[in-house]
């Protein structure tokens, strides 16, 4: 008898068919995405479920004779023949035990996100690049404007003329710091166990003292585990989360943990997950920069670097995950998704 123990414990949908196409195996993912029990999967038809049957049938025959995988993003699941779900289907031949093919189903919706995070983690990846490079040319003319600044102030008798020598040295400083930041995140980072229920409630302490009018909300599941992390990387980039929030005008911010079970994070499956939400009252990301909020120097605060969100980002990789945001005026949410292992 074919044991398909380890496939029951993906959160991917699969379905294992014969050589007629009829199921043989449904794991429960598949049982929860087709919402049908294994009995009523096991012995039926796989075509029989889809509305596109001939062209289904057409390419699962091509799938089998050649031996290449098969995938179509516009195959119509239909539940009594009433309801209708779209979903992207991944074939590949098996040939085992009498088994011909394996098909996986997903929600068009996660393979769309699945597309987003590794699009989104590749132009971050180019946009540090270059501003870490930008970074690097800048500061050594810098040091050089400081330097003669501080020269012309020693030969400068009038103290009003000081006063732009000490102009040019305070900017020089300020950029100088800015540069600094753009380059911190590449160093190593100290990984160690943690709560992170430690880390946020560092961040809501340092959140209060800066900004004592902005309620911050806790809504913790104590039965999160400890997790592997650089603490000071992970409180800098919730920190530039919720500090966002407050400077934006948000009088509410709620810091939210969950535990999430078989999630996919860049293309790999973790049993657990920690889902970490920052909610906030505030108006919201502007429309016009929400496809380049992560990017550096993107700001839609005047007067802002634009580098806190892209530090966060930089962090939360480092940890393999990822940070989504949804927005709108009166409610933004920014959800960390990070592997718990």
């Amino acid at each position: 008898m074919v044991s398909f123990a380890g496939l029951d414990l993906l959160a991917t949908a699969v379905v294992v068919l014969d050589d007629d196409f009829v199921v043989r195996y449904a794991n429960p993912a598949a049982e929860n995405l087709l919402t049908a029990g294994a009995k009523s999967l096991i012995g039926h038809p796989f075509l029989a479920f889809f509305a596109e049957r001939d062209a289904l049938e057409r390419a699962l025959e091509e799938a089998r004779i050649t031996h290449w995988d098969y995938s179509a993003q516009n195959v119509t699941y239909t539940r009594g023949g009433r309801v209708e779900v779209p979903l992207s289907c991944t074939v590949t031949r098996i040939d085992a035990f009498g088994l011909a093919l394996l098909a996986e189903l997903r929600p068009i919706e996660q393979q769309l996100r699945q597309a987003r995070e590794e699009r989104l983690a590749s132009e971050q990846q180019a946009s540090r690049e270059l501003i870490r490079n930008l970074a690097h040319e800048i500061k050594n003319p810098l040091g050089g404007l400081r330097g003669s600044a501080q020269l012309l102030e020693r030969e400068l008798d009038k103290q009003e003329l000081r006063e732009y020598t000490q102009v040019i040295i305070k900017e020089a400083d300020r950029l100088q710091a800015l540069m600094d930041r753009m380059l911190t995140p590449h160093r190593t980072p100290r990984v160690e166990p943690l709560g992170i229920h430690e880390v946020l409630e560092r961040v809501r302490q340092l959140v209060q003292a800066e900004f004592p009018a902005t309620r911050i909300e806790r809504d913790y599941d104590p039965s999160l585990p400890d997790m592997t992390g650089d603490r000071e990387q992970l409180i800098q980039a919730v920190l530039n989360i919720v500090r966002n929030a407050a400077q934006a005008g948000a009088s509410t911010v709620t810091l939210r943990t969950r535990a999430l079970r078989q999630v996919t994070i860049l293309k790999h499956r973790h049993k657990l997950a920690l889902e970490l939400q920052v909610v906030d009252d505030g108006p919201g990301v502007p429309e016009e920069i929400q496809d380049r909020i992560f990017n550096p120097l993107v700001s839609g605060r005047e007067g802002g670097t634009g580098l806190g969100l892209s530090l966060a980002q930089t962090f939360v990789q480092y940890h393999h995950g990822v940070i989504e945001f949804e927005s709108r005026p009166g409610r933004t949410i920014f959800r960390i998704l990070l592997p718990l292992t």
